[in-house]
């Protein structure tokens, strides 16, 4: 494989395994451990703005390279909400409708994908205006990974191994809680143009 002419997708691919990392370091239960982790959360929430300026850099943009951009988007986030459950942090509901939203969204733009259509781009599946804005607009993505980012970071602040204070901090909590349930429901908002629009995907015509 040219790693040059591939660089986005490897980036793309490459994100996952810094969460992979940063989730693992949160078993550990060390200060340092979460410290570490909160900085390859960051790197890995940067690297999905990253692999989207080199695919238009470098002109690599591609179907592939969409369907690698939104398949590591659901890796990394499927991660942290199940994981944060898992350790107790947060409701179960949380990674459970991020499940579900995957399942249906994705599986509609696997359709829309064997059209010719994509998620994002020129050949955007979304059709309206409004749909546009709401999945692709560079305002819409960018506000939902600062969202998850920032419920993601203080999440593992709030629970970090010598920190316990932090934790009886109502209004750190408060906070938390605010971005964590501010990225459940733009996960489910930026879904809703995406089903409501794939009718036309199933028409015979």
């Amino acid at each position: 494989m040219n790693i040059k002419n591939n660089l986005a997708n490897i980036i793309s691919i490459g994100r996952v395994f810094f969460a992979f990392g940063a989730v693992a370091l949160l078993y550990e239960k060390t200060t340092w451990a979460f410290l570490i982790a909160l900085i390859l959360t960051v790197i890995a929430f940067a690297l999905d703005g990253v692999d989207g300026y080199v695919a238009r850099k470098f002109n690599q943009a591609s179907d592939l390279g969409s369907v690698l951009d939104i398949m590591g988007d659901r890796i990394v986030e499927m991660t942290y909400w199940i994981t944060f459950a898992v350790l107790g942090w947060i409701n179960i509901l949380f990674p459970l409708v991020c499940v579900v939203r995957a399942f249906v969204t994705d599986g509609i733009r696997s359709v829309a994908l064997s059209k010719g259509f994509t998620a994002f781009g020129s050949k955007s599946m979304q059709s309206s205006k409004i749909g546009n804005f709401i999945c692709a607009s560079k305002f819409m993505r960018i506000s939902y990974a600062v969202a998850k980012v920032l419920a993601f970071f203080l999440l593992i602040i709030v629970n970090t191994p010598g920190m316990e204070l932090w934790k009886y901090t109502d209004t750190l909590h408060t906070i938390t809680m605010i971005f964590a349930w501010a990225a459940i429901i733009f996960c489910v908002v930026r879904a809703i143009p995406v089903v409501a629009e794939s009718p036309k995907l199933f028409n015979k015509d």
